[in-house]
C-alpha cells in the first residue's frame, strides 16, 4: 500500500450539514467539531495520512448509538467507531468525512457469571480496565495485543497478541455481540451458551469486520482462570531458525507454553538500551508458563531441554512475580524501544504470519532483504502462531525512503503468501493493506463485497476500508 493510494472519498456536503444540526441538538456538549477533537480521532499509528470526521459524537449507551446511526443513514452520511485509536491500518480515518462514534464513556461490565466464565462488557472498556475489574472474581481476559485497546477496537479487529497460541484470539474468546445495524436496529448475534448450531456464525462474521458492516454495543467474553502459579524466562539462540527449531519443538511436544515470543538481535539491542537490560544480542525466545508450582517447573525444564539440543543458551526462567513482569514490560514496550534507536524516523509496523514450519525461512529471507536495502528494522514476533512484526524505521518527509520502504513492505507480503501466509495476522487490512488482500483471497473479496452491500447498502459504516469501491 503506498500513501497515495489513501485518497479521499467523496463527501455527501448536504447531508453532513444535516447530521451535524441533527447531532448537535440531540447531543449538546457530547457532539464536538472543534479541529483538536476531529484530529484526536483521525490520528493512525502509523505512516499514513489522518482522514478527519466532520464531528464526534461522545455515546453513553446503545440507545445512543442508535440515534446516531439513523441520523447518519437518513442522510447518507458515513460513520466510525474509535475506541482509544490504536489501531494500525487507518481503521480510524474518515476519508469521506462523517462522524466519529467515541465508546470511551461506554466503557462498563454489564453481567459477570464466574460459574459460567464469561462476562458481557461495553465496547469502550479497555482490556486493562476488564482485568481490574475482574480482579476478585479469580477470573482474567488473556488476549493481549501489546496496547490496551478497548474490548470493542479488539473485536473489530480480530485482534490477539502474545497470549494467543495458547488462549487463541479474539475470534476465540467471543461468545456474542450486540450490533446496531444499518437501520438502527440493535440486533443480538448468538446466546451465551458455549457452543450453538442455530443459523449462520454472525458473532464470527462482525468479529473483525473493522467496523464496515454494523457497530458493536456490547461484547460477552470468555474467561480463564488466573493461573496459580506463572513462570517465565528468557533463552538466546545462535540464529533466527534455531529459535524457530525450538519453537516448532515446543509447540510439537504439546507443551502448553502461554506465550513464545521471538526478538532478533536488533530488537534485543533495543530493549537493552530502551529497557536497561542486559541480555546477548542474539536472536532470544521469551516464554511464559502458566499452571501449579508443578507443572511450571515441569514445563519450564522440558522446554530447557529443547533449547540446549536446538543450539541456545541457559534457559533463564522466574516465577518472581516482579522479576517476570520485568521481563514482560521490556517486551511490551518494544515497539517505542525501536523508535528510540532512531527517535528522529517514523516507524511503519507490519505483522504478517506464516504456518510455524515456514517462519525460520520467512525471517531469515526478510532479514536478508533488510541487510541489502540497508534499511533499519527489528524484528520482534508471535512464534507460536508464526506471526512476527517489522517495525521499519525511515525518513517519512523524504520520497526516496517512503518509495524504498513501500517496496520492502510489498516483498515482505509477497513472501509470506507465497508461503500460504498471510498478509495481517493480528492488526486488519484497515486502509493499508487493501490491495495484499486483494492477492490473498482473490475471488472471496467479491463475496465479501456482497455481504457488505447487504448489510449497509447505503455504504455508510467506515467506508473505504478493507476494499475499495464497496458502493
Amino acid at each position: 500500500m503506498a500513501v497515495k493510494d489513501v485518497k479521499a472519498g467523496l463527501r455527501n456536503e448536504e447531508g453532513i450539514a444535516a447530521v451535524l444540526g441533527i447531532l448537535k441538538q440531540s447531543f449538546g456538549e457530547r457532539f464536538q467539531t472543534g479541529r483538536s477533537f476531529r484530529e484526536q480521532h483521525a490520528h493512525t499509528t502509523t505512516y499514513l495520512p489522518a482522514q478527519l470526521p466532520d464531528g464526534v459524537v461522545f455515546v453513553e449507551s446503545a440507545d445512543d448509538v442508535k440515534a446516531v446511526v439513523e441520523a447518519c443513514a437518513e442522510h447518507r452520511v458515513p460513520v466510525v467507531p474509535f475506541g482509544v485509536g490504536s489501531s494500525l491500518e487507518g481503521q480510524v480515518n474518515a476519508p469521506s468525512g462523517g462522524i466519529s462514534i467515541d465508546f470511551t464513556r461506554m466503557n462498563k461490565v454489564l453481567r459477570v457469571s464466574p460459574a459460567d466464565l464469561d462476562v458481557t462488557v461495553e465496547p469502550g472498556i479497555t482490556r486493562e480496565e476488564l482485568n481490574r475489574e475482574l480482579r476478585d472474581t479469580g477470573l482474567f481476559f488473556p488476549i493481549d495485543p501489546g496496547a490496551n485497546a478497548s474490548i470493542g477496537g479488539m473485536t473489530a479487529t480480530r485482534a490477539s497478541g502474545t497470549n494467543a497460541v495458547r488462549y487463541g484470539t479474539m475470534k476465540d474468546n467471543v461468545l456474542a455481540l450486540t450490533v446496531v445495524t444499518a437501520d438502527g436496529e440493535e440486533i443480538r448475534t448468538a446466546q451465551r451458551a458455549r457452543k450453538s448450531s442455530a443459523g449462520y456464525d454472525l458473532t464470527r462474521l462482525f468479529v473483525g469486520s473493522e467496523g464496515t458492516l454494523g457497530v458493536i454495543t456490547s461484547v460477552t467474553l470468555r474467561l480463564q482462570g488466573i493461573p496459580e502459579k506463572i513462570g517465565g524466562g528468557v533463552c538466546a539462540f545462535p540464529s533466527v531458525k534455531a529459535a524457530c527449531d525450538a519453537v516448532i519443538m515446543t509447540i510439537q511436544m504439546g507443551i502448553p507454553v502461554a506465550r513464545i515470543e521471538l526478538l532478533d538481535d536488533v530488537q534485543i539491542r533495543a530493549c537493552n538500551a530502551y529497557s536497561k537490560l542486559s541480555y546477548p544480542e542474539k536472536p532470544t525466545l521469551f516464554l511464559e508458563f502458566h499452571g501449579t508450582d508443578e507443572t511450571v517447573a515441569l514445563q519450564s525444564a522440558q522446554f530447557a531441554e529443547i533449547a540446549a539440543e536446538c543450539g541456545g543458551d541457559d534457559f533463564l526462567w522466574t516465577a518472581n512475580a516482579e522479576e517476570r513482569a520485568k521481563l514482560w514490560n521490556a517486551r511490551h514496550n518494544a515497539y517505542w524501544a525501536s523508535r528510540a534507536l532512531a527517535p528522529q524516523l517514523d516507524g511503519l509496523s507490519t505483522d504478517v504470519c506464516v504456518p510455524i514450519s515456514r517462519l525460520a525461512e520467512c525471517v531469515a529471507e526478510t532479514q536478508a532483504d533488510i541487510a541489502q536495502q540497508g534499511l533499519l528494522a527489528p524484528i520482534v514476533g508471535h512464534a507460536g502462531d508464526g506471526n512476527f512484526h517489522v517495525l521499519v524505521l525511515f525518513d517519512g518527509k523524504d520520497p526516496a525512503s517512503v518509495e524504498k520502504v513501500e517496496a520492502f513492505i510489498a516483498r515482505l507480503n509477497h513472501r509470506a503468501l507465497g508461503m500460504d501466509g498471510t498478509c495481517t495476522g493480528e492488526h486488519g487490512i484497515g486502509q493499508g493493506k487493501m490491495s495484499f488482500l486483494e492477492e490473498e483471497l482473490g475471488g472471496a473479496v467479491g463475496l465479501m463485497r456482497t455481504i457488505k452491500q447487504g448489510l449497509d447498502p447505503k455504504n455508510i459504516f467506515n467506508p473505504g476500508k478493507i476494499f475499495r469501491n464497496a458502493e
